[in-house]
């Protein structure tokens, strides 16, 4: 008899023929609630993208659940610890988004800096003329900032470097990379023409970056944000904006998703805000759906599920005693 799968959020068609093939899905997006589903149904794996919660009530709610994953990185809407103390594993596609990441950071590092999405906006209007008070620079020759040196900070620094960058970091495991000059926070931020941030949101780095570490940035510089929103303090931002602290913001993240329909911050003439589309190319979506999928249909089964593909090694342990 398949085992089921409780599906919080669509997921590519191809993972989901997979899930099909081997699992019994029940959706929790279409007519059926998903009190009525948690009440009749035995649940033995819940999968997730990026909105839909797995929490102390949910997992409570499923008895019988063994795992749970996310399609996708981050697991700030997962709480593993109680998954953890529950003896569930939690899954997730570590490293699976850092290609299409780095090259949306460097995109919105492009339309900043050479000011494209005006010129783009300006000829739609049949102005071409602008071209005579345009005013953009070039990456080449700048110093890329990065925050956060993990698997999408390693891309972003390749690719800024194929641009002819000069490469600074700051990461709190204080990686030694031998190819890039590793700083002090303060110092990134104060010797960088580009910072692009790319560190988890945990306790410790909410809000990392507020009033004070702004003021330590260049008054020209660009701040790139397509890690999670509340790294930045967006009040804090905005006035930095505002009175030319720094000059300029990329993103594809935001404190709040969406954004308030008087959100400044989305609409400021000195930002670049994208809906939160990073890893959502088509290449990068199916895989890192599939391979979340495959890992899951792999537990469910009682085979072996790729190793990286288990967060929480704690309760990969309990299963394995």
């Amino acid at each position: 008899m398949k085992k089921t799968v409780l599906l919080l959020e669509t997921i590519a068609d191809e993972a989901l023929s997979l899930l099909d093939e081997n699992t019994r899905v029940i959706p929790a997006y279409e007519a059926r609630s998903l009190a009525d589903i948690l009440e009749t149904e035995e649940i033995h794996a819940v999968i997730t993208r990026g909105k839909g919660q797995i929490n102390p009530a949910l997992l409570d709610a499923c008895p019988a659940l063994e795992v749970v994953a996310r399609c996708g990185v981050g697991l700030d809407n997962v709480d593993v610890q109680a998954a953890t103390e529950r003896g569930v594993k939690v899954v997730n596609a570590p490293g699976s988004n850092a290609g299409t990441i780095a090259e949306h950071a460097l995109t919105l590092m492009l339309m900043l800096m050479r000011n494209t999405y005006e010129s783009a906006l300006q000829v739609k209007a049949g102005a071409w003329n602008w071209r005579n008070q345009f005013s953009g620079d070039e990456l080449s020759g700048k110093t890329l900032g990065i925050l956060g040196m993990g698997n999408i900070g390693k891309r972003v620094a390749r690719l800024g470097e194929a641009f002819g960058m000069n490469i600074v970091y700051w990461d709190k495991q204080s990686t030694d990379l031998l190819l890039y000059q590793s700083l002090s926070f303060e110092a990134v931020l104060q010797q960088a023409d580009i910072i692009s941030v790319h560190l988890p949101l945990t306790d410790e780095t909410d809000q990392i970056l507020s009033t004070r570490e702004l003021s330590l940035m260049k008054p020209n510089a660009i701040l790139i944000n397509t890690a999670r929103g509340a790294l930045i303090d967006e009040a804090a931002l905005l006035q930095a904006l505002d009175e030319g602290t720094i000059g300029g913001f990329g993103a594809d993240v935001l404190s709040q998703e969406p954004p308030a329909p008087d959100n400044q911050l989305a609409k400021h003439p000195k930002t670049i805000i994208t809906p939160h589309v990073g890893s959502l190319t088509a290449t990068t979506y199916r895989l890192m759906c599939i391979y979340t999928v495959q890992n899951v249909v792999a537990i469910l089964a009682g085979g072996t599920p790729d190793p990286r593909s288990i967060f929480n090694r704690e309760a990969l342990d309990l299963f394995q005693e």
